[in-house]
């Protein structure tokens, strides 16, 4: 048995939820000078939202999901949340998002890997002509993006016996 199935999924999901963390403040300094906003797709309960919220206080955030469960706090206003199925609302985005984003991140994933592989490709293939120069994508699943440098996942720091979560991040040149 691997570690990722012995430990529970309290355990599991701190690991994902302090890996996504560090990455996402891994990428803010990263894309800093970059234009752009940044995309979240995949409200959820608006918990990533509320980070990238801190983390980007001047930029245009913009969330996709089928609908909305996030509490008002932890969500953006309605003009800036499209709802409905990925496969329908991305490719239409560019008119109304318009710049394209300096950071797009993908928390996509179900506990369904093999469900959700079809998905995070299709997600992949949508962003991936649409980043800034210089923009990072980065999700919970392989979005397998032709068109982007996959990058090596960044060492970033995690509290104490947490061990990295797998996160997949790409990169536009």
């Amino acid at each position: 048995m691997t570690k990722m199935e012995t430990e529970s999924r309290l355990e599991r999901m701190i690991a994902r939820l302090a890996t996504q963390r560090a990455l996402l403040d891994w990428a803010a300094e990263r894309v800093a000078g970059i234009d752009g906003p940044v995309l979240e797709i995949g409200l959820g309960k608006g918990r990533t939202y509320s980070h990238l919220r801190r983390l980007f206080p001047d930029r245009e955030i913009w969330a996709f999901d089928h609908e909305v469960h996030a509490p008002a706090h932890s969500r953006p206003a309605p003009g800036r949340i499209l709802l409905g199925d990925f496969r329908e609302t991305l490719p239409p985005c560019r008119a109304e998002v318009g710049a394209p984003p300096a950071l797009v991140h993908a928390d996509i994933g179900t506990e369904s890997r093999r469900a959700d592989a079809a998905l995070a490709h299709f997600v992949g293939s949508a962003m991936a002509p649409r980043l800034a120069p210089g923009g990072l994508l980065l999700g919970d699943r392989d979005m397998g993006c032709t068109g982007l440098i996959r990058l090596e996942t960044p060492a970033v720091a995690l509290p104490e016996g947490i061990a990295p979560w797998p996160y997949f991040v790409y990169g536009r040149a």
